[in-house]
């Protein structure tokens, strides 16, 4: 049976839409991710960029509040932003919840003036959390 994983973050806009991307690339046989922000403010494209670089087209996500998901039930919930965990509602008790933070891209490139520079956070970023989605049944396992 595919277990519903939702990653949450602040803005919905990076972090969690590259969640979602790796794990229904790499685990669509066990997985199907959804994600949501605690304060949707649409998808980053340097985010759509570098995931498309990896092979991973987000393009068509689209950010997302929780409150839009309606009624649906998640084996996991995620939290990708300490503001997300903190904000977190409440999901019923079958619910398994996980924090797992990863540094912000947009933050870390805010003022960058080389673009090249400002997609290296984001690449190192999306690298850590493919490596945390390759790794995921382990982690839920801990």
């Amino acid at each position: 049976m595919i277990k519903k994983i939702l990653f949450l973050c602040t803005g919905n806009s990076c972090r969690s839409q590259m969640a979602e991307g790796w794990t229904n690339y790499l685990k669509k046989d066990k997985f199907k991710a959804y994600s949501a922000g605690i304060t949707p403010k649409g998808v980053d494209p340097r985010a759509v960029k570098v995931m498309a670089e990896a092979g991973v087209d987000i393009s068509s996500q689209r950010s997302k509040d929780i409150d839009s998901l309606g009624v649906m039930e998640f084996d996991y919930v995620v939290t990708l932003c300490d503001n997300a965990k903190e904000a977190c509602p409440f999901f019923p008790a079958k619910t398994r919840l996980m924090h797992r933070g990863f540094d912000d891209p947009p933050g870390l490139s805010e003022g960058e003036k080389d673009e090249e520079k400002a997609l290296n956070h984001y690449r190192r970023v999306r690298d850590e959390i493919k490596a945390f989605v390759e790794n995921i049944e382990e982690e839920f396992n801990k």
